[in-house]
């Protein structure tokens, strides 16, 4: 079979998203194009398409689980990289109001790498699939269509060299991954069709980060320490070593609504100090910094609903986080990508062109659960502007009220690390079983005299 348009698939962005949709596509396609903006290959440094990826990154247990389905061993060539699996519930000392939750058996594997040197293990393989090939340094100007711009039929690219001029990719269709500043909602209202409506949950978060040179072991049995931010203790941290590096770790702190982590290196250590553990200050205390704190600004979690629209073009879907894109300090957005590949293999089996509103619908499915985890989390900060129904409200009081139980309970830390991970669904955390012992700790505690968290004071809804 000849190598014609009506048998190739055009995938803008060389995003995580990006590479799992070329992956997919490759089982269906007699040719897959990947354009990026970036060099990609053979890179294994943080990228400008990525802004992002000088930070830390998570891939929680569920993303583990589907990178492994479509690239079997790939778990394996991380740990030669430096990135040595482990199990969740021990690998990760999560801390929460300043207390650790107990150590729990969960077989959820956690492998701690980077965001390039994921990204670099992911591309590799992808890179070995015959029917993909990388159009790299490519701008993407826009769509080809047809006359009456019912079906897409490829894109208009632009080599990023002098002297580059615009040319036609022809494709039978076309995947768009190109991340938060996707031009699609621009293009849908170009060819006459709507734009999607956005949900948005401003947030100003920041993510500040620096690495260090220490000359001895600074974590102990743990992978990572994760002071993580909560409604009582807004600023957070992630401290871990960076695969591959030796004696290289790297420190995250973040903020949220303005309150951001400096740049410089007094203001950055004293937010450090501001922390509710100790932890992350005595691990770098006496080490060598390598560079001078960087700043990556996050102001909202964005979720563009193409589910929605009562017309879209054939030929084209959107993946990743030009569909939605998540707070990173939950680690979701790799896993929701890695979902949303699931999503198309399951479309494709019908034909290479899926119905674009039926893809949307289950991609709408998949997003809601992780969207339900972020968007009601933040909503728990009282100067996060959106609606609280009594869901969010109670559900908010209820987590932190399992996380402080969960300081003593390892089968609560568990069932937290199952849906935190994607495995087990928000509601998995309301099992009898488990309210059952929260409640129980929670009368342990007020028996013992044990100061209860502070609620945060109550925000008016805002409709």
């Amino acid at each position: 079979m000849g190598r014609t348009a009506a048998n190739r698939a055009v995938v803008l962005g060389g995003s995580m998203a990006g590479l799992l949709a070329a992956r997919v596509l490759s089982d269906v396609f007699e040719e897959v194009v990947l354009v990026d903006r970036d060099r990609l290959l053979d890179v294994s440094e943080p990228r400008r398409g990525v802004p992002h990826g000088r930070h830390a990154h998570g891939l929680v247990a569920r993303g583990q689980q589907i990178l492994e389905e479509h690239f079997p061993g790939l778990t394996d060539d991380l740990a030669a990289a430096g990135a040595e699996p482990g199990d969740f519930g021990h690998a990760c000392h999560w801390y929460f109001n300043g207390r650790r939750i107990a150590p729990a058996d969960t077989g959820l594997v956690s492998v701690p790498a980077g965001r390039p040197v994921l990204e670099a293990q992911v591309r590799r393989r992808v890179q070995q699939i015959a029917r993909v090939r990388f159009l790299e340094e490519h701008d993407v100007l826009g769509l080809r269509t047809t006359g009456d711009r019912s079906r897409v039929t490829g894109a208009r690219i632009q080599a990023r060299r002098a002297g580059g001029s615009p040319e036609e990719l022809a494709a039978d269709l076309v995947v768009d991954t190109t991340g938060r500043g996707s031009r699609t909602p621009v293009w849908l209202e170009e060819l006459g069709y709507a734009r999607p409506e956005e949900e948005r949950v401003e947030i100003d978060l920041a993510y500040t980060t620096r690495h260090y040179r220490i000359d001895r072991d600074p974590l102990g049995d743990a992978q990572a320490i994760i002071p993580a931010a909560t409604p009582e203790h807004p600023r957070g941290g992630l401290f871990y070593r960076l695969p591959g590096d030796g004696d290289i770790y790297e420190l995250s702190l973040t903020g949220i609504l303005g309150d951001h982590p400096p740049t410089d290196p007094e203001g950055f250590d004293a937010f450090m100090r501001s922390l509710p553990v100790p932890h992350l200050y005595e691990a770098v205390a006496g080490a060598e910094p390598v560079d001078d704190p960087v700043k990556f600004r996050y102001p909202a979690s964005v979720w563009r609903h193409y589910e929605r629209l009562r017309r879209f073009p054939d030929g084209l879907l959107v993946m990743g986080d030009a569909v939605c894109s998540f707070n990173p300090v939950y680690a979701q957005g790799m896993t929701v990508a890695a979902l949303q590949s699931l999503v198309l293999r399951r479309h494709l089996e019908h034909g290479r062109r899926p119905r674009p509103t039926a893809f949307f619908k289950d991609v709408a499915a998949q997003i809601a659960a992780p969207w339900e985890l972020a968007a009601g989390s933040d909503l728990g900060y009282e100067g996060v502007v959106g609606r609280r129904t009594p869901k969010v409200r109670m559900a908010n009081a209820y987590v932190a009220r399992l996380q402080a139980a969960a300081e003593h309970d390892p089968e609560l830390s568990a069932a937290f690390i199952r849906v935190a991970g994607l495995v087990d669904p928000p509601q998995a955390l309301m099992r009898p079983r488990l309210l059952l012992r929260v409640l129980r700790a929670g009368r342990a505690a007020r028996r013992a005299g044990t100061v209860p968290l502070r609620r945060p004071r109550a925000v008016a809804d805002s409709h």
